[in-house]
C-alpha cells in the first residue's frame, strides 16, 4: 500500500518564502563577502532558486553530510563525505539547508566550518522542525516553521525517493 502524502506547502508557497529569504538575505550582506555552502543533497533545489533571488554576488560550496540512512529518524552518527573546497577563512558564510530537525548535523557542520575562522556563519533553512530538536541551534533565516511530521518533496526525501516533487508533502506511512 502506498504512503499517504498530506501537502503542507506548494509549490508558490515554497516560491514565496524563497523571495521573502532572498530580500532579507541581500539586504543583510550588502556589501559583503559571501560563501553560500550548500548542505548535499536535500538543500541543492532550494539553494538553487535561492541564489538565483539573491542581488548580491555570491560563491557557493557544497558539503555532504548523511546521518538518516534509510530511516525517518536520525541516527545521531554524522558522516561527512564531501568537505568544503572554498577557502572561508575571514569571509561571511551562509549555510543553506533544506530542513532543520534534531540540530544534530548543523551542530556538527557549524564546529566544522568554524575551525576555517570565517568572519561569521549564519544559517538558512527552508524549514524549521521543531518537535525533535536535540541541540539549539541558530535559525537566522527560516521559511516555514512545522513542529513535525516527515517531509518529502522539493529535495526532502525518504530513502531517496520524492526528491523531485516541485511541492512538500507529509508523509504518512
Amino acid at each position: 500500500m502506498p504512503p499517504t502524502m498530506v501537502p503542507v506547502l506548494s509549490r508558490a508557497e515554497i516560491a514565496q518564502h524563497v523571495k521573502a529569504l532572498a530580500r532579507r538575505i541581500s539586504r543583510d550582506y550588502a556589501e559583503k563577502d559571501l560563501v553560500v555552502i550548500g548542505i548535499l543533497k536535500g538543500a541543492f533545489i532550494f539553494l538553487a532558486d535561492l541564489v538565483r533571488e539573491l542581488t548580491i554576488p555570491v560563491e557557493i560550496d557544497f558539503v555532504r553530510l548523511a546521518s538518516y540512512g534509510s530511516a525517518t529518524s536520525s541516527s545521531g552518527h554524522i558522516q561527512m563525505t564531501k568537505e568544503i573546497e572554498l577557502d572561508i577563512r575571514g569571509r561571511h558564510v551562509l549555510i543553506v539547508e533544506d530542513i532543520v530537525d534534531s540540530g544534530l548535523t548543523i551542530a556538527y557542520l557549524l564546529d566544522y566550518l568554524k575551525r576555517f575562522r570565517p568572519k561569521s556563519i549564519r544559517l538558512c533553512a527552508l524549514i524549521d522542525k521543531t518537535q525533535r530538536r536535540e541541540v539549539k541551534i541558530p535559525t537566522h533565516y527560516v521559511g516555514h516553521v512545522v513542529e513535525d511530521g516527515f517531509l518529502v518533496g522539493y529535495g526532502l526525501d525518504f530513502d531517496e525517493k520524492y526528491r523531485a516533487l516541485p511541492d512538500i508533502y507529509h508523509l504518512e506511512r
